[in-house]
């Protein structure tokens, strides 16, 4: 196939792929709570009852009516008549009258009559009598009935990734299985006969394959089930052999390695054969990554990434995450990290290129500073290095000392 010749911008790239690619969630399952940590949520939750259901005791201690608790003191503590015991998961059965206390434990149901707890520490149990060294207010250590979650209120939104807290709140809302969204099936080939894998030796000028171990951490992190199809050598049939095998049986497709411009480059003449429309982008004005191919074949997205390991990195997350989230059903993601400003530390051309550069941050007199981190595209210590990334936009400059935004790495 004839090689590119005109880069387009990164965002022509982004509207010509969205033009030929329409990308929605693939379906949903239901699975049970314990496997739902780290799932995409494909429903709306909300509460079906008051959480917690009834007013709870958040210590160890006495319920007491915070009136008769008012002239407390350590010097001069006032005496109580321990009127019975709240037990763990039983309502009170209990009053409490004006002088009046009862023994009760953290999480247990507040009696009748109480308005406040008496922590345990501050108070001392001589037989029925206890003595109170400490003033309360009324709903001092009680958590209220509803207080957590109204019934009815809204809880999570779909396309939210599930966390552990998320799932204990479900748990606590007496959901035991959960309806998710499938995760995409993303299939993950590199090229190169100088590729082998970690765990044999190299030969000659071998190395060992990278890319097949990052992204298939970065489609995880995305919302997708990975499925690497291994190593292939610069080989037409071969390449195209195991690409329509990927094809056929995931949802997406990414080639590392081979996508730039030499006699045994094979992946693009393969990824074109794959299906219409075929290749709609193949060489974008970023650095690293330029000879980055997005494609679509018989309505699935095929990526062609460069085969050095930072670039690959860089167009992942720029071009190909954002489908594979939305395939994921995600919504409420935020991509790498969280952005942050600081101050640049040397100054920073782009001029045909938009340029992504790796920086380490370090804070001097109370200031932040991003400081480029050296190496191309082929070192992979730099992203390892390296806090975040920051854009230098095309044909500009960004000037040392300037405040620019990092996205940090996650």
């Amino acid at each position: 196939m004839k090689a590119f010749t005109t880069l387009m911008t990164p965002a022509q790239a982004r509207a010509r792929f969205a033009e030929a690619l329409a990308v929605r969630p693939l379906g949903t399952e239901w699975v049970a709570l314990l496997q739902a940590s780290g799932r995409v949520l494909a429903e709306e939750i909300r509460a079906d009852a008051d959480l917690p259901s009834y007013d709870r005791s958040t210590v160890d201690g006495y319920a007491v009516r915070s009136a008769d608790t008012a002239d407390a003191s350590k010097g001069a503590p006032v005496p109580l008549r321990v009127a019975g015991e709240v037990l763990m998961g039983q309502q009170a059965g209990l009053e409490v009258r004006a002088g009046d206390a009862v023994r009760i434990p953290t999480g247990g149901a507040i009696p009748e009559g109480a308005d406040a707890v008496v922590m345990q520490e501050q108070a001392v149990r001589k037989d029925r009598t206890v003595y109170i060294e400490r003033r309360v207010d009324s709903g001092e250590n009680i958590v209220r009935r509803g207080e957590d979650l109204r019934a009815g209120e809204l809880v999570l939104r779909p396309g939210r990734r599930l966390r552990p807290q998320d799932i204990g709140l479900l748990a606590g809302l007496n959901h035991a299985e959960v309806e998710v969204y499938l995760r995409p099936k993303v299939a993950v080939i590199v090229t190169g006969d100088e590729l082998v894998a970690p765990g044999r030796e190299p030969t000659g000028a071998q190395i060992h394959d990278m890319n097949t171990y990052t992204l298939t951490g970065l489609l995880e992190r995305s919302g997708a089930l990975p499925v690497p199809y291994g190593i292939v050598g610069d080989s037409l049939q071969l390449v195209l052999e195991r690409a329509k095998a990927a094809h056929r049986q995931a949802d997406a497709v990414i080639l590392a390695g081979g996508s730039s411009v030499g006699e045994r480059d094979v992946v693009t003449d393969a990824i074109a054969a794959l299906g219409e429309p075929g290749i709609v982008v193949h060489g974008i004005a970023i650095r690293p990554g330029k000879p980055t191919i997005l494609a679509v074949a018989s309505g699935k997205p095929v990526f062609g990434l460069p085969g050095n390991v930072v670039s690959a990195m860089i167009i992942y997350d720029q071009f190909v995450r954002p489908v594979i989230e939305a395939l994921a059903g995600l919504s409420e993601e935020r991509h790498l990290g969280a952005p942050v400003r600081a101050r640049l530390a040397k100054r920073l051309v782009a001029r045909d290129r938009e340029d992504h550069v790796r920086v380490a941050l370090v804070a001097r007199g109370g200031t932040l500073w991003a400081t480029p981190v050296p190496g191309g595209s082929a070192i992979m210590t730099s992203m390892v290095l390296a806090d975040g990334i920051l854009v230098v936009p095309i044909d500009s400059a960004l000037e040392e000392g300037a405040e620019v935004e990092v996205q940090l790495l996650g």
